[in-house]
């Protein structure tokens, strides 16, 4: 009777664990994963530990991103002579994203160019996930730039008390379109801070809690008054909290923070979700894309991205349900799709956009 006692008095803790997580469960060329976006300015994210329970089931979401990890086929045949197979093996990248690092509001008025559709290159491997390098378009023309000093952004496996540092250099020489040179300079401390149970309104995961702090001097020259001028970017130290799972490609929760005057700010919070039409808008609006009509039930009618858009199809828990490449004006078969609330996303000219659709 003892025996029994003791096993049922520790049953809550044999179902859980520490885990430890490998390549399969980050994501690669194909994927799409849906995040939501919350505001919580209170939120803790500072508790951490061993066999830890972390709550944040009351993160309300306010707006959801899909987010694509893209193969080198969709890209540009410059892009691909820097990133594909003619590179040399560490700059080879595995996919492609949309890229948020570089600190574009912190340039205001400085940059005398636009800048848009930025993407970053990553090189997945069984022993590290890196940045090795980003592409833009810089006044409508897309120029590719290979890091110098390839960043980790995860050593692999991943496991509680890891700890790692790396750092990224990018020079980013804008000529001939403009006589600017900008250098990104970035440090990466990380540690495997946590592991435990994290609750957000997706679910609750076996997880592991890891803290990157990022700490970036960036700066660029530009020729001003017949001469050439450097100026430093003002960047704070930012910290990112994520909280991993198994096979979620994505951390089911990210917490990010700056520091301003000593004081840790959250500046964005955001977990893995499932479909929500009322959340879902175009993620660019300059793209003129027709997609009709709106109930379909045979033929969905995708009228004016450029020849050789590629497409993927999302059902409501965010499974790729249907994917391809489009000519300029294009019908796409959803017969054998079953009734529901759909999206497509579309990568045109660079540019991705997303409408909702209703089968």
């Amino acid at each position: 009777m003892r025996s029994l006692a003791l096993i049922v008095a520790f049953l809550p803790f044999l179902g859980f664990g520490q885990i430890f997580l490998d390549q399969s469960d980050f994501a690669n060329a194909g994927d799409t994963i849906r995040m939501s976006s919350a505001t919580d300015a209170a939120i803790d994210f500072s508790s951490t530990g061993a066999n830890w329970s972390w709550d944040y089931s009351s993160l309300i979401a306010e707006s959801q991103d899909l987010r694509g990890f893209f193969d080198l086929s969709n890209a540009s045949a410059l892009v691909n002579i820097i990133y594909g197979t003619f590179a040399g093996p560490d700059h080879q990248a595995s996919y492609f994203s949309a890229n948020d690092d570089l600190p574009l509001d912190q340039l205001g008025g400085i940059l005398p160019v636009n800048i848009t559709n930025v993407f970053q290159f990553s090189k997945s491997s069984s022993s590290a996930i890196t940045s090795v390098g980003i592409a833009m378009a810089v006044e409508g023309t897309e120029i590719p730039f290979k890091s110098d000093t390839i960043e980790t952004r995860y050593e692999l496996p991943l496991m509680y008390q890891n700890t790692y540092n790396s750092r990224g250099y990018t020079k980013m020489d804008l000529n001939p379109i403009q006589d600017i040179v900008w250098i990104q300079y970035r440090t990466r401390d990380s540690e495997v801070d946590g592991w435990g149970s994290v609750t957000t309104p997706y679910g609750t995961f076996e997880a592991l809690r890891v803290k990157h702090t990022i700490t970036e001097l960036d700066s660029i020259t530009m020729n001003i008054f017949g001469g050439p001028i450097t100026i430093p970017l003002p960047i704070p130290d930012s910290y990112i909290y994520e909280w991993w799972a198994d096979g979620q490609m994505e951390p089911v929760l990210r917490i990010e923070t700056s520091n301003f005057g000593g004081t840790e700010t959250v500046s964005g919070i955001e977990f893995r979700d499932d479909f929500d039409p009322a959340l879902v808008g175009i993620i660019d609006k300059s793209i003129e894309v027709k997609v009709y009509p709106n109930p379909v039930i045979d033929e969905l009618k995708v009228v004016g991205m450029e020849p050789g858009a590629t497409y993927a199809i999302i059902d409501a828990v965010g499974s790729n349900v249907n994917k391809g490449v489009l000519n300029a004006s294009e019908s796409i078969d959803v017969s054998a799709l079953s009734n529901g609330t759909y999206s497509i996303v579309i990568l045109s000219g660079g540019k991705l956009t997303q409408y909702s659709f209703i089968k």
